[in-house]
């Protein structure tokens, strides 16, 4: 499920939900991007943001997922500034540019933001 961030009517990035895991799980998987020309605009923080909320309150899941790669500076600032939890360190997770990266595993649940995610962006 993509949902597309745009600025000035131009594609700069996007936010996608994956791995959609109902029954008792209710979870799922967000990963994103922006274009490095609209970088540290805010822009990713708001978009994920936005999508946890529609997730936890539209959508009815308890729990949502980040991987992110460790040297990945600015991915982490933004899960730390929207209160995500870290759970653990996912070896060769992904096959990326033909090798197996490392990631570090981290989640939100309802009960983290029980008004909203989007209010800690500012």
């Amino acid at each position: 499920m993509p949902f597309v961030a745009t600025w000035d009517g131009e594609m700069v990035g996007m936010v996608t939900v994956s791995n959609i895991i109902w029954g008792s799980a209710r979870a799922a998987s967000i990963g994103y991007w922006v274009a490095e020309s609209h970088a540290g605009r805010g822009i990713t923080p708001t978009g994920v943001a936005l999508v946890c909320d529609h997730l936890f309150n539209a959508a009815g899941l308890h729990r949502i997922e980040i991987a992110i790669r460790p040297e990945n500076v600015a991915s982490l600032r933004i899960v730390a500034k929207l209160g995500f939890t870290e759970i653990g360190l996912a070896s060769n997770y992904l096959h990326i540019a033909g090798t197996w990266r490392d990631h570090r595993v981290f989640q939100l649940v309802a009960e983290d933001a029980p008004k909203d995610v989007l209010s800690r962006v500012v």
